[in-house]
């Protein structure tokens, strides 16, 4: 998964959102053991290894998928390179681009950095479309798109995707006269963002003492700009932010919200977050698959049978990553053949099964993985089915070289000052368009 712009801290399994502190280990997890310098070696006992480079925890491991294919065959045997943190592993993953060296076999690349990477480097990554048995069809095609250069190759395949739902306490409901049901709490929304601020302040007028209705501003503020079919840039790639509808309206409904007190002025994977979670501080927050076990390991034994999952008023998406292959590796042909493997539906259903990494391979959620998935936590909500009609819904949005920084800094820095400093919405928006400007190009 894999926010990573806020992807460390997935489930207690799955790690990979960015929590934004860097640690002085630049390189270090992708330059161990890579594939030009020893990792991609053979391991001397006629075997050849296979080296995958990753961000975090991808689940692979931890879902026996290495395993499993080294069973299936005995000549490969595979070496997984992580770096903790996104924010450390792409600075260098560009720079061994660059210099062509240092790369592991396979590299896996975050979503808001695809757009980049396939700028200026498809040329250094192998063409998976045009790999034998890598079938378009199976990917949604909004995913699909989102690795393709300029010049029609498409630089990765897509592994895990974030389509949103809204996780709520019933019991905070129910006690602010609100429905609880999961199809009634769904209808309150259902369509439009402005909906659900709406019902945050009809739950703000009966709210349980110390309550707020959602954890933060910028929660609200990606889920609902995540649904608009432009964001930072249009289809020609050039930067709109300024002047984007979908960044302006729900930069708007963000500061209803803190105007309105419905907001816990909590910055989502922080401690504070954590512990309004064990607290039952706030009774709504975006989530995305990825984090009902972040959920499930924060709010502990004392939310069980309290949370349920239900619709998002519009489909959107936070997270998922990709697989590609450098061009030119000592075992490139073994590493396309792994990361067609590590993909392909079946896997990809088997890892949203033990890592809860939602598929974007549409062919996957006919699968009983998928299809038939429960949670308990969350009232036996069928996420399957859920997080599927979500993902089918979601907008194709132009991604940008800079799509993080501009993401992180509205919500950190814009959102947040208003939020958390109380300053004035427009001196918030001015700060973070400084900024912004300070660091991406016109």
């Amino acid at each position: 998964m894999r926010t990573t712009s806020k992807r460390t801290k997935r489930s207690p399994l799955r790690s990979r959102p960015v929590t934004y502190g860097l640690a002085a280990v630049l390189g270090a997890g992708l330059l161990a053991g890579c594939a030009e310098d020893s990792g991609g070696s053979d391991s001397g006992d006629g075997k050849t290894t296979v080296s995958v480079g990753v961000f975090g925890v991808f689940g692979y491991k931890q879902a026996g998928l290495y395993d499993e294919y080294e069973k299936l065959h005995p000549d490969i045997r595979i070496k997984e390179n992580s770096t903790e943190r996104n924010e450390d592993y792409y600075p260098a993953l560009l720079n061994h681009l660059s210099a062509r060296s240092g790369l592991s076999d396979i590299q896996a690349v975050e979503v808001d950095n695809i757009n980049e990477i396939a700028g200026l480097h498809a040329d250094r990554l192998v063409d998976m479309a045009k790999v034998e048995g890598v079938r378009k069809s199976d990917w949604l095609d909004w995913k699909w798109n989102q690795a393709k250069a300029e010049g029609g190759q498409v630089v990765g395949l897509g592994t895990d995707i974030g389509p949103m739902g809204v996780c709520y306490r019933k019991d905070l409901f129910k006690k602010a006269g609100l429905p609880t049901d999961r199809e009634a709490v769904g209808k309150l929304w259902a369509g439009d963002w402005e909906k659900y601020v709406e019902t945050g302040e009809k739950y703000m007028k009966s709210a349980p003492k110390g309550t707020a209705f959602t954890d933060g501003a910028a929660g609200l503020y990606n889920g609902a700009v995540s649904s608009y079919p432009v964001k930072y840039y249009n289809a020609d790639g050039k930067l709109v932010y300024k002047k984007s509808k979908g960044v302006r309206e729900s930069w708007d409904l963000a500061m209803r919200a803190i105007k309105g007190k419905m907001t816990g002025r909590l910055k989502q994977f922080d401690k504070e977050w954590d512990q309004a979670y064990a607290n039952g501080d706030f009774a709504s927050v975006v989530c995305p698959p990825w984090m009902l076990g972040y959920i499930k390991e924060k709010a502990g034994d004392k939310g069980a049978g309290k949370w349920d999952v239900a619709a998002a008023p519009k489909p959107a998406n936070w997270g998922g990553s990709f697989l590609t292959v450098p061009k030119g590796g000592k075992h490139e042909k073994e590493a396309v053949e792994l990361a067609k493997w590590l993909t392909a539906p079946k896997q990809q259903a088997k890892l949203f099964e033990k890592q809860a990494s939602f598929p974007s391979s549409q062919a996957a959620y006919a699968l009983p993985e998928v299809k038939d998935a429960k949670h308990p936590y969350f009232g036996k909500a069928p996420i399957g089915k859920i997080f599927s009609k979500a993902a089918k819904g979601i907008p194709t949005i132009p991604l940008g070289p800079k799509d993080q920084v501009i993401k992180t800094t509205i919500s950190d820095i814009g959102i947040l000052q208003v939020e958390q400093q109380g300053k004035k919405p427009e001196d918030g928006w001015n700060a973070a368009v400084k900024k912004i400007d300070d660091v991406v190009e016109d």
